[in-house]
Order: C-alpha cells, then sequence, then structure tokens
C-alpha cells in the first residue's frame, strides 16, 4: 500500500524531503524486520501455548509490566482467537479454532494481528499459520443417486455422478472415489481446472435387461489423510429399453462472469441441450443437481427454455465464485449434466475503513522525532485495485503516517513538538482505494501535547525602577513584579525570592521583602532619603517544575526626597546659641561710618540636608534696627547695606535673617547678627563694653566680676607702689642685709601680647587686634609703667563663645615683643 503524506515545499523544502523519506524508510525497513510467525494446528483447545510473544520480540520480564504487551487487530473477529500473558508475556489459544470455519475452502489459513507494546509505543505483526487436520470426511450431498440406463447403450457412456465434499484441504482433502466391484461399471475422477474432483460412471459392459433388470451399487470417496476418512453413496440403476438416446448438452462446462452488482432477475447464461429421440423421448427439462443450498438461493434455472437467473444479489466479499450442477433430462428418463462456474467480479463498493488500535495521549512535548504515537488499521473488503489502499493526513501538524505490515500503519512525530504554541494537534487520517471511481474514508485524530518543564520564567522587564517617598510606612507597596512561565501546571506556577542586591548588607535586614505568589515587594522598615538615597535588589522568579528553571530581574529603588529637614545656619555660629537659650552673645560684624551702598557686611551661610526644591534657600531680612539700612541676597544670603552709613544711624544694629526652604510647607530657621558702626575697633571697643538693655543677669553678673577683680587688682598695686617706694629708698641708704638677695633688674622685658583670632567661622573674613602687653611683676625696686590697659579676650569683646583655635587669616604672633615698646603698635591687614 502506498504512503502518501501532504506537505508544501518552501526554501529548503528539498532538505526536509529527504530527511523525511530517509525517516520513513528506516520505520519501513523496522517495520519488515517485527513480524512475528507461529504455525500450530487447528482444534487446539483454550489456553494452548502457541508461543513465547514477549521473549521473540525481544522483552525481558523485567519489562513487561511496563511495557504492557497487548494483542490489537483491525477485526473483532481475528481478537477473540488469542491472548496474551501478561505476567509472562506467551501467546495462548483463547477459543477453539476451526480452520474451515476460519478460512472456508482456501488452501491457507493464517490469523494476522498486531502486538502493541507501550512506553515507547510500538506496534509488532504477528501471523499464526493454521495448520489442517484430517479432521472431516468426504460427503456426498445425496445419500443416493437414482440412474435410467437403456439397455442399448453403448459401453464407454458415461453418467455424471457429481462431486463429495472435503472441508479438509491438502492432502487431508478429497482424493477419489472408488466402486463397489461389478462387471458393467467403473468410476472415474474428472478434475476440473479450479482442482475440483467429480465421479463419472462409465459403462465398460452392455447391459442386459432380462438378467440383470437393477443394480445396486455403493460408491466411496476417500480423503488423503493417515488413517484416511471415507464417505459413501447409493447408486441405484435401473436398465431401461427403446429410450436409448440420451441429451447430450452442448457444452460440458459454461463459465459466466458476473458484476457483484448486479440486480437480482438478471439473466447469467442460456443453456441448451439436445436429444437424437423423437417424440417425448426428446422432450428436454432442465433443472438443477444437488447442490449447497446458498447456491440454490442465488440462482434459479428456466425447466424448458434453460435460461439461469440470478435470483438474489451478490456480494463478492461473501463468495468470489459458483459452480452449479445443471441437468437435462429427457422425456424417457435419460438424464444429462454440465457445469456452470459463475465467477463474481468485484466492484468497488467497500470504503476502507479506518481502525485505531492505540493512541498515546497526551504525548510529551519533548518526545523525540520518530516517536510513535498512534497505531491505525485500514481495510478494504474489496480486492485488486479496489482493495489497494493509501493513507494520508491531512491537517498542519509536526506527524506523519508510516504504512507497517498487515495493513496497519503508525502515525510517528515528524519534528518536535512545542505545546507553548500549540497543546494539541487535530489531524485528519484520510484513507483512499484505488477503485474507479475511489472511494474515501476519513478519520480525525486529536493528539494533545503534555507539558514539560523546558521554560525559564520571563521577567515583563528586566530591570525594573521604583519611587518611594521617604518615611514611608512599614509594610507599604514599592513595586509589583511579574514573570510569565509559557508552561503549564506547577511547570508554569511562578514563586519569587530575593536574591540579593544592595538592600542591605549581610547580617542586616533587608529594606524590602517580597511576596512569594504575587511578586509584590514591601518596604521592611521606613526609608530615609539622606540615608539611602537608592538602592538595587534582585528578584529571581522560580518556576515548580524538577527541575526547576529560574530567571533574575534587578528592581532599582529610588527613594524620594521630603521636605522633613529645616534649614540649619552654620554662620553665624551664635545662632545656635541663641536658639537653645545659651548666655554667649551673638558675634557682631564692624562696619565703617564710611561705608558706601553695597557694602558688604556679613554672609549667612546655611545648608538643608534635603535634596531638590526642598533644599532651595532663600534669604530675606525680617528684623532690623534700621529696616533701611541693610538688606540681604535673596539666594546668596549676603547682606549688604542698602544705602550710605549716616551720622545719625545707631552704633549698635541687630539683624534678624530668616532662612527659608522651598519644601511643602516649607521649613525655616533664623539667624541673628550684631553690627557695629566704627571705623576701627578700638573705636568700636567702648560700645561692644556696653550691654544691650536686654542683656541678662548672667552677662551681668559677669560685668560686675571684672569690676570688682580691676578694683582689686589697684588696689593690690598701690600697696605694692607704696612698698616699693619704701624699699627704694632704703638702699640708697645701703641695703640691708636681708635684702641683698633681692635682683637688681629694673625694667621690665616683657613684649606686647596679641590675642588670637575671636572667632573661627566659614565665611572668608577675619579680623586682627593689637592690644597693649599686661604688666609684668616689678622685679626688686623697680617701679612698673603706667597701669596698662586691661588685656580683654575675644569673648569679652565678642561678648560670644571662646574659640578653639585662632583665624587662619591672622598674621599675628602672640607673646612676642615688640622691637620698641614705646611705639604704637601696628596690625597687618
Amino acid at each position: 500500500m502506498a504512503v502518501r503524506r501532504r506537505q508544501r515545499l518552501g526554501p529548503g523544502g528539498g532538505r526536509a524531503l529527504l530527511g523525511a523519506l530517509l525517516l520513513l524508510l528506516c520505520v519501513w525497513c523496522r517495520a519488515a524486520a517485527e513480524r512475528v510467525r507461529y504455525a500450530i494446528p487447528e482444534e487446539l483447545g483454550r489456553g494452548s501455548l502457541v508461543g513465547p510473544l514477549a521473549r521473540d520480540l525481544g522483552l525481558s520480564a523485567d519489562e513487561l509490566p511496563a511495557r504492557k504487551l497487548q494483542v490489537a487487530s483491525g477485526g473483532k473477529k481475528q481478537l477473540k482467537y488469542f491472548r496474551v500473558n501478561e505476567e509472562n508475556g506467551n501467546l495462548y489459544v483463547n477459543e477453539r479454532l476451526d480452520r474451515e470455519e476460519m478460512c472456508g475452502e482456501s488452501a491457507t489459513c493464517s490469523v494476522s494481528f498486531e502486538a502493541l507494546v507501550h512506553n515507547p509505543l510500538n506496534i509488532f505483526s504477528v501471523e499464526v499459520s493454521i495448520e489442517d487436520v484430517n479432521d472431516n470426511t468426504p460427503r456426498f450431498l445425496q445419500d443416493s443417486f437414482q440412474l435410467e440406463i437403456n439397455e442399448f447403450t453403448s459401453p464407454g457412456a458415461r453418467f455424471y455422478l457429481g462431486m463429495a465434499e472435503d472441508a479438509d484441504v491438502g492432502s487431508n482433502s478429497l482424493q477419489g472415489y472408488e466402486l463397489e466391484s461389478n462387471k458393467y461399471f467403473t468410476v472415474e475422477i474428472k478434475e476440473s481446472q479450479d482442482g475440483s474432483k467429480s465421479a463419472e460412471l462409465v459403462l465398460h459392459h452392455s447391459l442386459d435387461r432380462e438378467s440383470e433388470p437393477s443394480l445396486r451399487l455403493t460408491l466411496t470417496a476417500l480423503d488423503g489423510g493417515d488413517p484416511p476418512r471415507t464417505g459413501t453413496a447409493q447408486l441405484w440403476i435401473n436398465v431401461t429399453d427403446a429410450n436409448d438416446n440420451p441429451p447430450v448438452f452442448a457444452q460440458d462446462r459454461y463459465r459466466v462472469s458476473l458484476r457483484e452488482d448486479t440486480p437480482p432477475g438478471s439473466p447469467v447464461v442460456n443453456i441448451s441441450a439436445s436429444d437424437a429421440d423423437t417424440g417425448t423421448n426428446a422432450h428436454i427439462t432442465y433443472g438443477f443437481g444437488k447442490m449447497p443450498a446458498k447456491v440454490l438461493q442465488k440462482f434459479m434455472v428456466d425447466a424448458e427454455r434453460g435460461m439461469i437467473n440470478l435470483q438474489d444479489a451478490l456480494d463478492f466479499e461473501d463468495t468470489r465464485a459458483f459452480s452449479l450442477a445443471v441437468e437435462a433430462t429427457d422425456g424417457g428418463g435419460l438424464v444429462a449434466h454440465c457445469k456452470v462456474e459463475v465467477e463474481v467480479l468485484d466492484v468497488n463498493d467497500n470504503p476502507p475503513e479506518i481502525r485505531i488500535l492505540s493512541l498515546s495521549n497526551p504525548v510529551p512535548e519533548d518526545a523525540p522525532a520518530g516517536t510513535v504515537v498512534a497505531l491505525l488499521n485500514v481495510n478494504d473488503l474489496d480486492s485488486g485495485e479496489n482493495g489497494q489502499v493509501s493513507c494520508e493526513l491531512s491537517g498542519e501538524a509536526p506527524l506523519s503516517i508510516v504504512a507497517s505490515s498487515g495493513g496497519s500503519y503508525k502515525v510517528v512525530t515528524s519534528g518536535a513538538l512545542d505545546r507553548e504554541q500549540a497543546s494539541e494537534h487535530r489531524v485528519t487520517v484520510v484513507a483512499r482505494d484505488r477503485g474507479r471511481p475511489a472511494l474515501r474514508s476519513s478519520r480525525e485524530l486529536v493528539l494533545e501535547v503534555s507539558d514539560v518543564n523546558d521554560n525559564a520564567p520571563v521577567f515583563e522587564e528586566a530591570a525594573y525602577s521604583a519611587y518611594v517617598a521617604e518615611n514611608n510606612a512599614a509594610g507599604a507597596l514599592v513595586l509589583r513584579v511579574q514573570a510569565r512561565d509559557a508552561d503549564a501546571g506547577a511547570n508554569g506556577r511562578v514563586s519569587y525570592w530575593l536574591a540579593g542586591g544592595s538592600a542591605g548588607a549581610a547580617g542586616a535586614a533587608p529594606l524590602v521583602s517580597v511576596e512569594a505568589r504575587s511578586g509584590a515587594l514591601y518596604a521592611q522598615r521606613s526609608l530615609d532619603y539622606e540615608q539611602c538615597r537608592e538602592f538595587t535588589v534582585a528578584v529571581r522568579a522560580q518556576d515548580g517544575g524538577s527541575p526547576a528553571r529560574s530567571s533574575t530581574a534587578t528592581v532599582r529603588v529610588f527613594v524620594l526626597d521630603r521636605n522633613d529637614n529645616a534649614p540649619r545656619v552654620l554662620w553665624p555660629a551664635a545662632a545656635a546659641g541663641e536658639a537653645a537659650g545659651g548666655a554667649a552673645a551673638a558675634p557682631f560684624e564692624v562696619v565703617p561710618r564710611s561705608a558706601e551702598a553695597g557694602y558688604l557686611v556679613a554672609k549667612v551661610v546655611a545648608v538643608d540636608a534635603d535634596a531638590g526644591r526642598n533644599a532651595w534657600l532663600s534669604y530675606e531680612l525680617v528684623q532690623a534696627s534700621e529696616p533701611a539700612l541693610f538688606r540681604v541676597g535673596l539666594h546668596s544670603g549676603e547682606v549688604r547695606t542698602a544705602r550710605a552709613v549716616g551720622e545719625r544711624d545707631a552704633a549698635k544694629q541687630r539683624l534678624v535673617a530668616v532662612v527659608k526652604d522651598h519644601g511643602q510647607p516649607a521649613l525655616s530657621a533664623t539667624a541673628t547678627l550684631h553690627v557695629v558702626l566704627a571705623e576701627s575697633l578700638q573705636e568700636a571697643l567702648p560700645e561692644l563694653s556696653e550691654r544691650p538693655a536686654g542683656a541678662e543677669a548672667a552677662a551681668a553678673a559677669e560685668l560686675q566680676f571684672y569690676l570688682v577683680l580691676a578694683l582689686a587688682l589697684l588696689s593690690a598695686l598701690l600697696v605694692l607702689s607704696v612698698a616699693l617706694a619704701v624699699v627704694a629708698r632704703l638702699r640708697r641708704a645701703g641695703p640691708p642685709a636681708g635684702l641683698r638677695c633681692l635682683g637688681a633688674q629694673r625694667f621690665s622685658l616683657a613684649g606686647a601680647a596679641f590675642p588670637a583670632d575671636f572667632c573661627e567661622g566659614t565665611l572668608p573674613y577675619s579680623y586682627n587686634l593689637c592690644v597693649p602687653p599686661p604688666a609684668r611683676a616689678v622685679p626688686e625696686a623697680a617701679w612698673p609703667p603706667p597701669p596698662p590697659v586691661p588685656i580683654l579676650s575675644a569673648e569679652e569683646f565678642l561678648g560670644g563663645d571662646s574659640c578653639d583655635k585662632p583665624s587662619p587669616g591672622s598674621d599675628l604672633v602672640v607673646g612676642e615683643p615688640p622691637a620698641n615698646p614705646d611705639a604704637p603698635q601696628v596690625c597687618k591687614p
């Protein structure tokens, strides 16, 4: 049978076709070797062993449970004869086998079926030949024959006796005939072209009615069995006179061919016989001899005309030929015989029948090319070209059909399966015969493809970005990631895990967590923009297959700033002290009275830990002793004179500036700056020594302390001066012996002392201050210089906190005496 597969050739189609042909050739060669044959005699009882089928197929006993060896066939009739034992894989007879019932008169008899194995699916052809045994005796269609033979019949005349039947075949079938011993007749065997053997009675000696008016002889039919079987019939021969010419047929044998679709009532053949007698002895009537009942049901003969007509419909698939025994009898009782052989011609009246023997459903998508997914049996009851069938698959699917033995076909995979592209394949098996017109039948196959974990989860994005405002609540949703897996079931069920990143150091709690099922990322705690502005985490998506497949996506989380930090004033630094209610005075700036409009007084320096608009600072003067005298830069924070300084302007000015960010809502801080209008620092000192009316009790107490201290020092100096004067006068007169230990140094070698810069700040301004050095103790009787101006520390001058280190802009060196003590001290700029 031809096998065809519809295929549309495109680019590279020649190579694909060549590969398919090679695949089909390999499968065909394998199928040719997959035939197992057994031969057994008929009449074996149920349970008789046919053969070790599993062993002959190459299956071990350990494989049997998994391979599930079973018998399949295209017809239910074949299935009832044999069965396979699931434990040992042997083939046994399932019911009594009668070759004559199974195969009729066929010279050979065999039963073909398919043996199926699974895991992987495969088919093997099994043929069991049924050998004939001599279990049937020859049998005549009638027990006795009545013959009327004229006494004047010449020796050598032949009389047809018919044929005995024997259902056996070969040597066990009918072999010959024997006639009871007599002096008149013998029996001879007449063999036809189809091999059938009929008996003819031959007259060897003239009859004499007067001596023997009748004869009774026994006819025996013998087969070739060992021992042979026989069947008998009785011959009753009446010897007559006068009618000495029997009828004679025009032909001893007629051959007719009829199509099986010939309608009943149609003429088959017209036979004729003649008789040399005259009168009633020459009148001939026609009829059938002894024949099986089913033959008599199909045909009828016109007794007068000899026309044989079809009486019932023919069926080639049921009976392919008929042999009719026709008799012609004259008026005197003489009978002539002839044989009419009717051949039934096949008509293509049966479409192919498709039967699914096995279907592997579902098939895993990783099944290799050439995997058997279905086994089919296609049978056409017609013969010749009408019974030659070709099969093909209709439909787009990576499947092909391959012919096997005994009308079986395998549907195999011709390429890779992909459940994600097609979870099932629907193809139609189309079987056509070669009749004219051709008949076709079809059967749909639905092949489901089972999933294999061959796809890893795929994120919708390889990298995600999320934006979270700081100060969020713990447990707030950050982002939801999603990965899709094209597989099904557990293979496509995705779980999410954190795979690493910069979300937290080892041993520290991570900043985010992920929900395993939904892929939602939640903040573990409140985020602070000032501490962490962004971080990344790696999220792994893993399916539930075995082995599991996974993929990773990167999530970058940006923390958005909120205005949660107020500006912080770096200069003037005293603002912090005032805000805390400290006792230290605010810093001051000296502005010459000759300053013109735009003179830079100071610069307010502030920072904001926030970012963006929340860190954009603006400056505004909100309070001043002379509001029209000063102004502050909106964005620079520079405090400048708005006009020229006048004589009427107060010497001390107090400025309050507010620093405000641009957040929503805006946050602010204030800075307080004291300004002294004076040409020089010495001129400003008196103003600085006075405390503002609103000075606190601590400043007043400090001032009182210094006044008391100065008074005590002056008193001590006065007492010391008197004492020294007395001592000096005594020395002129000659010092007493008790005072000689005193030194004679009269002059002070102390140099001028220069205090350190009064403060360290973030502004690019510094001030240098020069004051006379403090008086040193006068040795012995040396008179001290006039009382010096008390040395005030920078803190006393500024009324603020002491500084930790000198100003880097100062060029004075503390503790070195000037070259000329009497010269005025000059400050380096």
